[in-house]
């Protein structure tokens, strides 16, 4: 019989390993983010990877709020970290915060002192900076390095007390100043805060960090392995010294991976809000942000996130991945689902004029080819139309295959037409098209097969649904907007076209009762998303995707 091999990572193979040699009996994760912000792309492949890893080991996963820092985290963020998560598809065994854990934090902290592993320092931010020394050059030992374990435990208990202003004093880690590592140079592991905080009031003014408070929420919580990404390596024998150093026998296990870098785009919070606070974009939603919530807004699927994370696979180094691989994983999931439709953007009107005047037919096509099972949708035809006004030209090159007058070419789905003629407007802008039908061609094709060559689609007049459509493009016109020096430079690389607002243009009949959120290829188009904003007057439709990478053809071409 033949063997069947599954690839695995390297993730999975550290794990098969301690499940292996007994460090562990099962399998425990969490997804530890802080509530200061609505989740991004990035937060996608850490959601996944925290997330999936516990289902293919039947083990757990706590969904746990880093809340250490109260003056910047919000119910608000809470909710939405929350709503995201869901969205993705990924159900999480607990709800949990670090807060839950700050006795048991402040007990580590008082352990370590009592150990004499950690000291109360005068020193203010600046000179701590300037103590730690560089790279190449070892840090100075604070001058209060030495205090007694006795002292030490009196300020501590002060500094919990409200005895001391915010900033004077904080608890630091006493381990190595001469460390090639700086994060092992003596690390700050709480400070004074007077700072309201959402879940515990006003109990403590002191704080942990979040180096300190990691480590420590993950094992007393039952974390086996905490997966996170590969900023933190340099973190790890910190994480590791205050689990040793406090004495957990089974403390929890860190792995680092690749952070998502995707191109075109920012996933940094700080810049995140600057582009909502200078009103570049609507807000924290707009569907040209790399937020979950924005990114479900323009039409993207948690399949396709999904999809697009499993693409890109677990790795030990960070790349950059294009966002083209992004927009393929919308593209293949929503070309399977997505109902067709048909949707005319920027309109003209053309007159049938050999047709009757008062006649209406309808016809019948796919709802999606790709799918039979969705049936058929029903389309009017009439008089009087609309088609693109770039489906028409008096004079146009060899390559245009659609409407020129005398050539004859198909409406989708309907009748063959020619073009007879258009009549334009005082500046010479073409407003109404006349053509003639083809009555032998009904359903879009001919007893004695003749060929036509091209295609266009089209709306009844009549039966036209007003629509907003939003022609989204990506928001930043160079591969890495962030790679700059300065917070105001990013900005200067938004691409002016994002987002073009087309406001007259005309639906078929058949997505009258859409609702917000439902998603179409409108065809020779892209692919579509009915906006939050549509009102029963005007429908607004964001679009999610084009049907082909109009940027890898500009390149092309460039």
């Amino acid at each position: 019989m033949e063997e069947t091999y599954t690839s695995r990572n390297f993730i999975e193979e550290a794990i098969d390993r301690d499940l292996k040699e007994g460090h562990y009996d099962h399998v425990q994760t969490r997804f530890p983010p802080e509530p200061n912000g609505y989740l991004h792309i990035g937060h996608a492949k850490a959601i996944c990877i925290d997330f999936g890893m516990s289902e293919k080991y039947n083990g757990t996963c706590n969904l746990r709020f880093d809340d250490t820092n109260p003056t910047k985290e919000d119910t608000e963020y809470v909710d939405a970290i929350m709503e995201d998560i869901r969205w993705l598809g990924f159900k999480w065994d607990k709800v949990l915060y670090a807060s839950d854990y700050f006795d048991a934090i402040y007990e580590a902290a008082v352990t370590l002192i009592k150990k004499g592993k950690a000291f109360v320092c005068d020193l203010s931010a600046d000179e701590i900076r300037q103590y730690r020394g560089t790279l190449k050059e070892p840090g100075k030992n604070s001058p209060y390095r030495e205090r007694s374990v006795e002292e030490n435990l009196d300020l501590f208990t002060r500094m919990t007390n409200g005895e001391f202003p915010d900033g004077s004093k904080v608890l630091r880690a006493k381990i190595d100043m001469a460390s090639p590592n700086l994060n092992m140079r003596d690390p700050v592991i709480y400070r004074i805060l007077r700072a309201h905080h959402h879940r515990t009031g006003d109990k403590w003014c002191v704080y942990p960090m979040y180096d300190f408070a990691h480590p420590i929420s993950d094992t007393v919580e039952g974390v086996t392995h905490s997966l996170c990404s590969l900023e933190f390596e340099d973190h790890r024998p910190l994480y590791d010294w205050v689990l040793r150093e406090v004495g957990y026998k089974h403390p929890s296990r860190q792995i680092e991976f690749a952070r998502m870098n995707l191109n075109y785009t920012i996933t940094s919070k700080r810049r995140s809000l600057r582009l909502v606070n200078d009103g570049i974009v609507s807000g924290w939603d707009d569907p040209r942000m790399s937020t979950l919530c924005g990114m479900r807004r323009r039409g993207y699927t948690p399949e396709s996130i999904r999809d697009f994370c499993e693409r890109i696979g677990v790795a030990k180094s960070n790349s950059v991945i294009d966002f083209a691989m992004l927009e393929a994983c919308i593209r293949d999931d929503l070309n399977k689902t997505a109902p067709r439709a048909m949707a005319v953007i920027d309109p003209i009107k053309l007159v049938v004029d050999n047709y009757p005047e008062d006649l209406v037919e309808t016809f019948e096509v796919e709802v999606n080819p790709e799918d039979p099972s969705m049936g058929m949708r029903t389309i009017e035809f009439s008089k009087y139309l609309y088609i693109e006004r770039e489906d028409f030209r008096e004079e146009a090159p060899n390559k245009y295959k659609r409407m020129v007058p005398g050539r004859e070419i198909r409406l989708k789905g309907a009748y063959y037409v020619t073009a007879t003629g258009c009549e334009k407007d005082e500046d010479g802008n073409i407003t109404v098209v006349h053509c003639d039908y083809a009555p032998d061609s009904r359903g879009g094709d001919t007893e004695d097969k003749r060929k036509v060559k091209g295609t266009i689609h089209f709306v009844s007049a009549a039966h036209a649904i007003d629509a907003e459509i939003r022609l989204y493009d990506r928001l930043f016109n160079v591969e890495n907007p962030s790679d700059e020096t300065g917070v105001e430079s990013f900005l200067d690389n938004v691409n002016p076209d994002n987002m073009i607002v087309m406001g007259n243009a005309k639906l078929e009949s058949g997505l009258a009762g859409a609702k917000p959120g439902d998603k179409f290829q409108f065809m020779r188009q892209g692919y579509f998303c009915m906006d939050r904003e549509s009102t029963p007057e005007k429908m607004v439709f964001n679009r999610t995707v084009g049907l082909k990478d109009a940027w890898a053809r500009m390149n092309k071409r460039a």
